[in-house]
């Protein structure tokens, strides 16, 4: 039972840690355009981002996906990037038709590159076969969905706030948090190592 808290402790700090901003950027991305109500279609894209998370570092444990961690660090803000910008193009359009599939589909794939961005890490934590690391895997990735569950929580009530009391419309809220998300990831992407090769 110890080993199970120790796994779900580093899934939740490897997301609330914040000089590892990076997946709190991505949360505040995915997380703004919704409001309360939405709570059902956000659990499933979280869950989504879990499943990809997850599989792609179960894929590196067992040796099926290897790529370059400095590749990896500059594809992680390019996929936030990549959802505020959605942001800015969809936001104040109406939702109520609007298909969780393609958002599903997106956050998938951004799940995938931020798992492979903590594979390495993942790895040397748990060390030993590969067959060993399945369940501290799950219990890692349950600390991951938890973590996140927290941060799309407080987002929310931050929107709430500034909706409710500053008398912020949905849509302009949407472009500002989006505009700010841009604003801190677009250095990470231009300062990668990736530029130096």
């Amino acid at each position: 039972m110890a080993e199970f808290w120790i796994y779900l402790e580093k899934g939740l700090w490897h997301i609330l840690n914040l000089s590892a901003y990076d997946h709190i950027l991505f949360l505040i991305a995915l997380t703004v355009p919704y409001v309360f109500k939405d709570w059902k279609k956000l659990l499933i894209l979280i869950s989504i981002f879990t499943v990809g998370h997850t599989l792609s570092l179960l894929l590196s444990v067992f040796g099926v996906i290897i790529i370059k961690v400095n590749l990896v660090e500059f594809l992680i803000p390019v996929t936030i990037l990549m959802v505020a910008f959605f942001n800015l193009f969809t936001a104040g359009k109406s939702s109520k038709h609007e298909s969780i599939s393609i958002v599903g589909f997106i956050t998938l794939f951004l799940g995938i590159i931020h798992g492979l961005g903590f594979s390495k890490y993942f790895s040397i934590l748990v060390g030993g076969s590969p067959q060993s690391k399945l369940l501290p895997l799950s219990e890692f990735s349950l600390g991951i969905e938890t973590a996140q569950i927290i941060v799309i929580f407080m987002v929310l009530i931050l929107s709430y706030i500034v909706q409710t009391f500053f008398r912020f419309s949905k849509r302009d809220w949407t472009l500002v948090l989006s505009a700010f998300v841009i604003g801190v990831v677009l250095p990470m992407i231009l300062l990668s190592d990736i530029w130096n090769r």
